[in-house]
Formats: structure tokens, sequence, C-alpha cells
């Protein structure tokens, strides 16, 4: 029965953590502190639940149990430093508006207080005053409910070093004294980039892992989506949004596809298409339309799920629409210039209007600094010498990818295409 207790504990806490951790984050102000006292009501649901139940509403109690533990600290704190008599009118009215099960019944100002708090602890986790790296640990931890066990698997670190991330990030918000707060104005704009970049980087590592042995991890691809999903629910006029999570559940949509039996990689053109997600594909195109409809440009992230659209509606390679692919990269380059949305939209032009322009494209890409250790490039062009006839070329680059791969499955991958090249070591 404990052992029942316990995991039921683990899945709530995993759902509501983020809810209770922005919560009481708008009563402390401090990120760090707000996940302290949410861990001492998990504490405390660790001891009660097994001898008296689960209640009736989990995540109800937890935020009760939580903000009851955050009062009792501002209490505290004003008693030592003998604050002045407003602070003790705030306290009141806050503890006024918390009864034992408050949340048996939420109205509609209180759900949406909610969301603002949701949104605001999304907003500062991924403030750009910490390293990437830092926000992709304390995203996970806060929003994702991941241990920090889990994060490190996840990234093939050690977890102390994902706890001094953690730490870290953690002590860099308390002293730069970063709000729990929306950004203002023209700062929205900037914060919500960082905010959807590092979505981005949780997906994209999940969709296809940097290193170790498994191509994929699909946990950290369901994360990055429902945090995607909770933000285009929160911030419903922000197209860039929609357009993450459209191309996030686009590529989603290939993930059964993209490795065979044995999990190794397999590639666009020999996807079986029956297998690709129709809801996944559903919901992109939805999301899609939703970016599209609040008008203007498309950002990078809608531009990304365009295109991965043309990919959605096609029923095979040969019916897949590769001017319009290339064109939508055209744009992309425009928006978000960049190394490696050149390799892309190279290889787009190469299914477009043949192996050779393509090539021509990548040649301009040899000495690029940001690419000298990048696998996809040698691939392309080894991909695009072997359409050629090139084989001995091919072999060589595809060699010197796998050479550059750090994951196992993609090193293996390109070894066996430079073997069908023939020539030393192969057939």
């Amino acid at each position: 029965m404990a052992s029942a207790t316990h995991r039921s504990i683990e899945a709530v806490w995993r759902i509501e953590s983020a809810r209770i951790i922005a919560g009481v984050a708008r009563l402390v102000r401090d990120v760090g502190l707000a996940e302290e006292l949410a861990q001492d009501a998990l504490l405390a649901a660790l001891e009660h639940w097994p001898v008296a139940g689960v209640p009736a509403n989990p995540g109800a109690w937890l935020m009760t149990a939580a903000k009851h533990r955050a009062l009792d600290h501002l209490r505290q704190a004003r008693m030592r430093a003998l604050k002045h008599q407003q602070i003790g009118h705030d306290l009141e009215a806050q503890e006024a508006s918390i009864v034992p099960d408050f949340v048996d019944s939420l109205d509609a100002a209180r759900a949406d207080q909610i969301g603002d708090d949701l949104l605001r602890l999304i907003f500062t986790a991924c403030h750009p005053v910490l390293s990437t790296e830092a926000r992709v640990a304390l995203t996970l931890k806060l929003l994702g409910g991941l241990t920090t066990a889990e994060i490190a698997r996840a990234f093939l670190v050690t977890e102390p070093t994902v706890a001094q991330r953690i730490v870290r990030a953690k002590r860099t918000l308390t002293a730069a004294r970063v709000p729990f707060e929306l950004p203002p104005g023209n700062a929205l704009a900037v914060r919500l980039a960082s905010v959807l970049e590092v979505i981005y980087l949780i997906f994209n590592e999940g969709y296809a892992a940097t290193a170790g042995d498994d191509w994929l991890r699909p946990a950290l691809c369901d994360e990055a989506l429902r945090l995607g999903r909770i933000l285009a629910g929160l911030a419903s006029e922000e197209p860039e949004v929609h357009g993450l999570v459209a191309l996030m559940e686009l590529q989603s949509s290939r993930a059964q596809a993209r490795v065979d039996a044995a999990g190794q990689p397999v590639l666009l053109a020999d996807q079986d298409r029956a297998r690709w997600d129709r809801l996944l594909i559903r919901r992109g195109l939805h999301a899609l339309q939703r970016a599209e409809a609040l008008g203007g440009a498309l950002g990078p992230y809608a531009l990304q799920a365009a295109i991965a659209a043309c990919h959605a509606r096609a029923h095979s390679v040969q019916e897949t629409d590769w001017a319009q692919i290339a064109a939508l990269y055209d744009a992309l380059a425009q928006v978000a210039p960049s190394p490696v949305v050149e390799l892309n939209r190279a290889v787009a032009v190469s299914m477009a209007f043949g192996p050779a322009a393509g090539l021509e494209i990548l040649d301009t890409l040899a000495e690029q600094p940001a690419l000298q250790q990048y696998q996809y490039l040698p691939a392309a062009r080894g991909d695009l010498l072997a359409r050629l006839g090139r084989h001995d070329e091919a072999r060589r680059q595809f060699e010197r990818a796998a050479a550059l791969a750090r994951n196992a499955r993609e090193r293996a991958f390109l070894l066996e295409r430079a073997r069908a090249q023939g020539g030393p070591g192969g057939q």
C-alpha cells in the first residue's frame, strides 16, 4: 500500500509541482525559496498520505500545504525584521484567501491567477541572466518536474554537475534580483525568445541526442511538448509560441518511424509514413494555422513548422513539394541566418533542383567555423556526392561525419553508409 501511495505522490508531484512552485513564488518572490517550501509540502505528503490516504484533490492539498509554509516564512521574516504595519495587512489579506480546502472549486479569476503564476515561473527560469545550460536544467527541474538524476541521465552529465547548475542558477536569480513577474513592454519579446530557445533545446536533445547510445530520448520530447502546450495556452496571442508547438508536434509525429527495430536511425526518405502519428500531425497543422491566423510575417519557428508541414502532407518523398521547402528555407535564411540553415537549404535545393545545385551551396560552407565539428555537413556532402555517383568521395565524407558524431547509434549509421559506397572496408 505504501508503495502504491508513493507512486501516486510521485505522479502528482510530476504533474502539479510547477503550479505549486509558481503559486508559492508569487508570495515569497524567490524561486529558490519557493521550491524549498514546495518540497517541504511534498515531504509532508510523504509522511501523512501513507497513513491517512491520498486526498480527493492531492494537488490542492499540496498547494495549500506549501502556501501555509510560505505564509509562515513571511510572518517570521516580518517579525524578525520588524516590518511596518502595511506588510502585516498584506499578509493577513493573503492568509485570508487560503482555507483548508480552498481549491475544491476554483473560480475563473483564481484560475487566471494560477496561469499568470506559471507564466511568470517560465519566464523566470528561462531568464537570459542564466547560461543556456543553467536555464535548461532549471526549467526541467521546476517546470518539468524531473529529478536531478533524470536530468543528468538525459544530458549525459554527472548528477553533481546538474545539481551545481541548478543551485548556481537559483543563486544567480536571487543575486541579480530578478523579479518574479512578466517582463514589461519590449522586454517581453526578448525574454520570450529565450523561453522558446530553452524549450526547443530540450526538444532537440530528445529528438536527436547529441551523445550516448540512444538516438531518441522520448521523455525529453514529451517534456518540451508539454511545456510548449502550456506556454501556448498562457501566451495565446504570440504567433511564435504556436509556431514552436506546431514544429514540435509535426517533428514528434515521425518519432516511431525514425528508428528501426534495432534502434538504428532511419533516413526521412526511407521512413514508413504509415507509422507517422496522424493525431500529432493534425495538432501540428492546427497550431501552424493559429500562428498564421495571428497575422504578420512568420517567425523562425513558424517557418520551420511550415517546412515540417510540407513533409507531413506528402504521402512520399517523391510527392513532397521540395520547391516550396527550398523557398521556405530562403525565407528562414532571411529572418534567422545561420550556417545550419544554409546547410538545410542546400539539402532542400538538391531535392528540388538536383544534387549538383545543392553541392554548390555546401561548398560555400566548407570554411565556416561553426560547422567545422558539425557532423551533418560532411554527412550531407556524402549524400549528395553519392547521388552524383562520386562514391569514393562520398565514402570519405561519411567516414569524416562518423568521426565527428558523439552518438553511438548515429556513428554506426554513418559508418554503414560509408561501407555502402564501396572502397576500403566497403563492398
